[in-house]
Order: C-alpha cells, then structure tokens, then sequence
C-alpha cells in the first residue's frame, strides 16, 4: 500500500512538472541561442531549473531555481552551483 501511494506521488509530481520543463527547454533551444551567455554559474541557470524541479518538485524546485535566477547579477557569486541533494527522510 505503501509503495502504490509513493508511486502515485511521483506520478503527480512528473506531471506537475512536465509543464515548466517543457517551457525552460524551449527556452534553451528557442531564445537562449540568440542572445549572449551571460550566466555566472555552472550548471546554467536554466540547466539548474531543469535538474531542480526534476529532482525536487514543482514547490522546491521552483524556489531554488528563483533564488538562483535572482543571485545571477553582476554582484553576485559565481562558479560551481550544483541543485543540493534531496534529504532523506
């Protein structure tokens, strides 16, 4: 019983999440080819959105990847940003 209910959960979570993937990838291929690189860190700030809602979720995920959009400026850190792991419960 337990495992059905986890697996209806990550079934949901994929679904929430499909969406806004689908809007950063074509992001990546539609618009970020024309304009300059311009991104502080490693992995790119879109790459980062990507891997954060596929690991985290819609909820986690999404307010990782604006915290890291909005420390992308000329003020900001650079370097090596990898999404944090998921704790374990």
């Amino acid at each position: 019983m337990v495992q059905l209910f986890q697996y209806k959960y990550y079934q949901i979570k994929k679904i929430l999440t499909y969406p806004f993937i689908l809007l950063v990838r074509f992001y990546q291929t539609a618009i970020s080819p024309y304009t300059p690189a311009s991104c502080r860190f490693t992995p790119t700030c879109s790459h980062y959105t990507v891997e954060a809602l596929q690991k985290h979720g819609l909820f986690k995920g999404g307010w990782l990847s604006i915290k890291r959009i909005f420390s992308c400026h000329p003020w900001g850190r650079s370097g090596y940003d990898p999404v944090p792991d998921k704790k374990e419960k």
